[in-house]
């Protein structure tokens, strides 16, 4: 069984999978649900539980230069449930290139198959407006998660560096995937 996504775009043959895209009004409460209910990747990169603020800048965040407006906030429902939860911008690095800012799976839907097709979701998007490329940066210490994104065909550019984020130092590794 395939489902429809609100782009009309085929998820996957995973019954129970919608993809659609989230706006602060209506779906605030929803990404802070998910936040709390899936906090060990926060803890793991910030060293912080998400909470009420962490769910608004959801909404805003974004690389350098990139228009918040022309973002894409993306919810994965499996199950009736939010699953994950994806940032997908344009412009950076380059005015061409897609940059994924944000794609993390709730603990409950890691290991089920969801995420090759909420990527190949985000990758449709990012084709659709035309992106050569899409960039993203993996911290260090999620090899797990580093482990996903090079089986999905993407490469590091070379391009690694330090940042703190919140209580934690990162060593962050930008990886690139062309379309």
């Amino acid at each position: 069984m395939r489902s429809s996504t609100s782009s009309g775009l085929k998820a996957a043959a995973i019954p129970h999978l919608n993809i659609r895209a989230l706006n602060p009004q209506s779906d605030l409460d929803l990404v802070e649900a998910f936040y709390r209910g899936a906090p060990d990747y926060w803890m793991l990169v910030e060293g912080l539980a998400p909470g009420r603020a962490k769910a608004e800048s959801f909404f805003t965040d974004g690389p350098p230069g990139c228009d918040p407006a022309r973002s894409y906030r993306l919810g994965m429902i499996a199950s009736g449930r939010l699953s994950g939860l994806a940032e997908l911008s344009f412009g950076f690095p380059e005015p061409a290139d897609a940059y994924l800012g944000l794609m993390v799976l709730g603990p409950w839907a890691r290991g089920a198959g969801y995420g090759v097709p909420f990527l190949a979701h985000v990758e449709a998007l990012a084709r659709g407006r035309r992106a050569s490329q899409i960039f993203l940066a993996v911290v260090e210490a999620n090899p797990r998660g580093r482990a996903f994104w090079e089986r999905e065909g993407f490469a590091a550019t070379g391009l690694s560096g330090n940042m703190r984020v919140d209580l934690r130092e990162q060593r962050l590794h930008r990886l690139v995937k062309s379309l």
